[in-house]
């Protein structure tokens, strides 16, 4: 039986409030899973690829904003939900479904199973380290229910 090599990504800014709910999910995560590898980053799109090259699994955790539903509210995605942006006139302008196609084409083993996560932020902007509460006190229950969905 092969071990399937998993990576909890957990993206966000820790001092924009809402905006590090996947940082912070992430690092939930970790404390259920102590064996788990996690990494904790605020890069996006391709400066994503050095920490996910290798991996057979990757699990995304980040923050969206979205119009509808409520703060907290947890959203699972693919990288087919994502339209890849094929605008290469800047590193800025590209997304992660993009820059996991990049990574195939330059030859990096790149994950072959992805899983998103989003939460519904409240406030991103507003710099603060802790989240709005309406999404904080949803954190422990997202951090159980990507454990049971992911089987981690």
């Amino acid at each position: 039986m092969t071990i399937m090599r998993t990576l909890v990504l957990g993206i966000g800014n820790p001092i924009l409030t809402d905006d590090g709910v996947g940082i912070k999910i992430a690092q939930g995560l970790k404390e259920e899973r102590p064996g788990l590898d996690v990494e904790l980053t605020c890069e996006a799109a391709i400066g994503l690829l050095d920490l996910v090259v290798g991996y057979d699994k990757l699990i995304i955790v980040d923050s969206i904003n979205t119009e509808s539903g409520e703060p907290g509210e947890l959203y699972q995605l693919t990288l087919d939900d994502l339209k890849p942006n094929m605008d290469f006139s800047s590193a800025h302008r590209m997304d992660i479904a993009t820059a996991f196609e990049v990574g195939k084409h330059m030859g990096c083993k790149m994950p072959s199973s992805v899983s998103i996560y989003a939460v519904k932020t409240k406030d991103a902007i507003t710099f603060a380290e802790q989240c709005t509460e309406e999404v904080e006190k949803k954190i422990p229950s997202i951090v159980q229910q990507i454990i049971d969905e992911e089987k981690l």
